[in-house]
């Protein structure tokens, strides 16, 4: 008889601790699997969130529609009125005149945005002008794409005359009967007469006061029919001094 109760009892704590085996196997999962899958799926979102770039562009793409605005409240801030032009004949130091703002703005922010840095005196005509600010190259087209397509109105009854020396700004190429300017483009007037019949169509906005010999030289490159310097005359650079 007490072989049977030491028998039964055998049995019994062999089957609690079976159950308690089991119990600790079935929760161990259950802690585990959880934290991995969290932790797992936090880094593939943390992976998949795509870098913010900031726009860093300082001013609008202009056109036609706010180029004017644009230019009236730059011309508050930014009052320089001499630049210089560096070229491989020499230098030619500009001042501009304050009459014309709208024009004398728009050189001062093409220069600052370094727009006329390797252009090209593409032109040239002995005894009349040297005109500059373009060039055959891509690269200057998208310079002229990245600030904008836009043309500046006329100011031309400013008592300004086309002496020798002075610097104005050409109409655009596109026929406008109102000779819209081209703003990425000047000429300076060399003819030792000036170039009077000129007057009244085209906006003066600045005089050499520095380098009228460059401007001599520069005109007595040879060019093809087409008044395009055979050797090619570059802009190095256009910088304010003043």
């Amino acid at each position: 008889m007490r072989f049977l109760v030491y028998c039964c009892l055998f049995v019994f704590l062999l089957n609690c601790e079976d159950t308690k085996s089991k119990k600790n196997n079935s929760e161990k999962p259950a802690i585990e699997t959880p934290v991995k899958q969290t932790y797992e799926t936090k880094t593939l979102q943390t992976d998949a969130i795509p870098e913010i770039v900031e726009d860093t562009r300082e001013f609008p793409v202009l056109t036609d529609d706010n180029a004017m605005e644009f230019f009236l409240e730059y011309e508050k801030e930014h009052k320089e009125n001499t630049v210089r032009i560096t070229t491989e004949y020499g230098t030619i130091d500009i001042q501009l005149f304050n009459e014309t703002k709208f024009h004398r703005a728009n050189f001062i922010f093409l220069t600052k945005q370094g727009y006329f840095n390797n252009t090209q005196f593409y032109r040239v005509v002995k005894n009349f002008i040297i005109q500059g600010g373009s060039s055959d190259d891509s690269e200057i087209g998208k310079r002229r794409v990245s600030i904008g397509k836009y043309l500046l109105p006329t100011d031309a009854k400013r008592g300004f005359k086309h002496d020798r020396g002075v610097i104005s700004m050409p109409s655009s190429d596109i026929e406008n009967p109102y000779k819209l300017a081209s703003p990425y483009e000047f000429f300076i007037v060399q003819a030792p007469g000036g170039a009077h019949h000129l007057d009244g169509s085209y906006t003066i906005f600045g005089k050499v006061i520095k380098g009228m010999d460059v401007v001599d030289a520069i005109s007595n490159v040879e060019t093809d029919d087409a008044e395009w310097p055979l050797h090619n005359v570059y802009i190095k650079k256009v910088e304010i001094i003043d």
